[in-house]
């Protein structure tokens, strides 16, 4: 098998994670029982047209990457304005009707009202909507100017605009890392290892330039100890993950050993499970995905996004990609990178 251009997995994580996303809205809120007796244990067959609010603020975390100058000068300041920008044209968008997450309209709702954004944030929340939305800032390289920290200061910003739990930040972080190893070639099999030692490198690092004093409005002790909580939830799902694929069952709830996906730590852990059990098989992955007893939307966005970025955009049915909602804009911030 030929292997794929980088912007042919850009292509494929962007699409991808709107059709995870797609494939999981009918499933999202049901019960195991109850999506295997209306679909199977497999899942929709295939996706609506129509996405979530997890494609929605994933486009918006891009088109504010797109927005920016200078991407390669641009730092914190910038960042959370671009970001900010975007975040609240969503919030006032009459497409906003797709059960949006509650601490992201919360916080958001806040923000409008003007003030810092660390002022704003939901403090204690950790949903995933904190890493749902993070996989354009996986995408960036080292041709955009982007380094290993670099891309981990966006990605928590991102994520702190709305959810300042730690654990937020370092699962929003762990997942544009794991994109990024994807699209550099990475094989799947060497992902969880990579990820859990990221994460040990990563404890204590704390970005003072982007945060600000967030670990203080959080009621850490400083800024270290504020990521060590994080880090340490990411951490504990990563090595359920572990435990998992080391007795691989694809007939029950993948949910089961690895989360549900409420949270952002095991939104990322559950995606990398239905990933990985379904690694040659991208449209399974991502229809098994959506069949999870939890927040399958954002399950398989996520899924989507890794298996797009490990498999490139022929794993997509054309048809599939033709009609999915948002093609253009989808499109359009592909061809940007």
């Amino acid at each position: 098998m030929t292997e794929p251009t980088y912007r042919s997995r850009v292509e494929g994580c962007l699409y991808g994670l709107a059709l995870g996303d797609a494939l999981g809205a009918p499933t999202e809120f049901m019960k195991y029982a109850a999506i295997v007796e209306t679909y199977g244990p497999l899942g929709p067959e295939e996706p609506s047209e129509r996405v979530t609010d997890d494609t929605q603020m994933a486009l918006a975390v891009g088109e504010a990457l797109m927005s920016l100058a200078d991407l390669r000068s641009a730092g914190g300041e910038e960042w959370s304005a671009a970001l900010g920008r975007e975040f609240l044209a969503w919030l006032r968008s009459l497409d906003n009707n797709r059960a949006p997450g509650q601490s992201s309209m919360d916080a958001l709702s806040r923000l409008e009202k003007g003030g810092d954004w660390r002022d704003a944030t939901e403090i204690s929340s950790k949903g995933c909507g904190a890493n749902m939305r993070v996989q354009p800032v996986g995408l960036l390289t080292d041709k955009h100017g982007f380094s290993v920290k670099k891309r981990a200061k966006l990605a928590q910003l991102q994520a702190a605009i709305t959810h300042g739990h730690p654990t937020a930040l370092a699962a929003s972080e762990l997942t544009a890392h794991a994109i990024h190893l994807l699209i550099a070639g990475l094989e799947p099999e060497d992902l969880p290892t990579r990820l859990a030692q990221h994460a040990d490198q990563q404890r204590g690092v704390y970005y003072d330039d982007t945060l600000g004093e967030l670990w203080e409005k959080a009621g850490a002790s400083g800024g270290a100890a504020y990521m060590n909580r994080g880090w340490n939830d990411v951490a504990n799902s990563i090595e359920k993950l572990a435990r998992a694929l080391k007795t691989p069952d694809r007939d029950a709830d993948p949910g089961l050993k690895t989360g549900h996906g409420w949270t952002a730590e095991e939104a990322l852990a559950t995606a990398l499970h239905c990933f990985l059990l379904y690694v040659d098989d991208p449209v399974l992955a991502i229809r098994r995905a959506a069949a999870t007893g939890g927040d399958s939307d954002s399950i398989a966005c996520i899924t989507g996004a890794l298996a797009g970025a490990y498999h490139g955009n022929d794993a997509w049915p054309h048809a599939w990609r033709d009609r999915i909602e948002y093609k253009d804009r989808i499109q359009k911030l592909a061809d940007w990178y």
